[in-house]
């Protein structure tokens, strides 16, 4: 008598946090320990699986204190210059993929969305419009803050998926609620196909946060009445850390079992992330292009 393997699923995590530190530890540790083991497609021939899993995370203050890891990957120059890029744009004249540039920004997709046939043509065919796809939801919810319409995408089926770093970042999804005392608080819920957890997911974040604040101040002054942020749903189908770096994870991951996030924040206030926020500014204003060049 032979008995049948059990069925191979990714693992479903869920994660509620009080801010962006706090969601951004649970989350590498959830992963670490109870994700699927599974190669990617980037790879070496020597690098391990990485550790994957399917994760909705659930921050119920975006902009609670502390807001800023001192610890992710990167520092508080490149999560301003890449807050800036998202919100801001300051990278989209770096999409040239003929040139061998960038296929996409995140908020070329969001606020000049224009479906074409083959992205990689130096004269793709555009047959569509722009659309500020941003602009409909500050639109639809100042008319209707309960529509369920207010959405905002990003991938192209047309082109993306023959791109070799296709959009991570799928969907936006936003709607108004009230709470018992009549004040106005946008949710927003966005979804990923793919995420690198420990070196994209906090300054993914970070940016898309700073998004839901920005459309909660334009409702605000369409609508004549205060509208607060409300909570952050993060989304992933396929929520991973690479066994490439491995044991750049587990040393933080020990520091993360030994002692509480608190210890490892910093105030959005803090003296030390004031200054280098500004450095990212005058640098950025000297060379636009210093934190696209340094990524590629």
């Amino acid at each position: 008598m032979t008995t049948s393997a059990p069925p191979a699923n990714i693992p479903v995590i869920s994660i509620t946090a009080g801010c962006l530190p706090e969601a951004w530890e649970k989350a590498v540790l959830a992963v670490w320990d109870n994700g699927l083991e599974v190669k990617t497609q980037y790879d070496k021939p020597d690098d391990p699986p990485s550790k994957d899993a399917t994760v909705i995370i659930t921050i119920t203050d975006p902009f609670g204190e502390p807001r800023i890891h001192k610890n992710f990957p990167g520092g508080p120059e490149e999560l301003e210059s890449y807050r800036l890029e998202v919100v801001s744009g300051i990278h989209d004249h770096w999409i040239d993929p003929a040139a061998g540039k960038w296929t996409y920004t995140y908020h070329e997709r969001l606020f000049a969305y224009r479906p074409v046939e083959d992205i990689s043509r130096a004269e793709p065919l555009k047959p569509f419009r722009k659309v500020d796809q941003i602009k409909y939801i500050i639109d639809c919810l100042s008319q209707a803050g309960h529509s369920r319409r207010a959405q905002a995408v990003t991938w192209m089926p047309s082109t993306d998926p023959g791109t070799e770093h296709p959009p991570c970042l799928q969907r936006v999804w936003c709607r108004l609620v009230a709470n018992q005392a009549e004040q106005l608080y946008l949710n927003m819920n966005t979804h990923w196909r793919s995420r690198d957890l420990y070196k994209a997911w906090f300054m993914n974040v970070y940016a898309v946060t700073d998004l839901q604040r920005i459309i909660a101040e334009e409702i605000s002054k369409k609508r004549g009445e205060p509208v607060k942020v409300g909570r952050y749903v993060d989304i992933n189908d396929s929520l991973h850390i690479y066994g490439s770096y491995f044991d750049e994870v587990a040393g933080e991951v020990e520091k993360m079992r030994k002692s509480p996030f608190s210890k490892r924040a910093w105030q959005s206030t803090h003296p030390a992330f004031a200054v280098c926020t500004q450095q990212a500014k005058e640098k950025l204003a000297q060379d636009p292009d210093w934190y696209a060049k340094a990524r590629d």
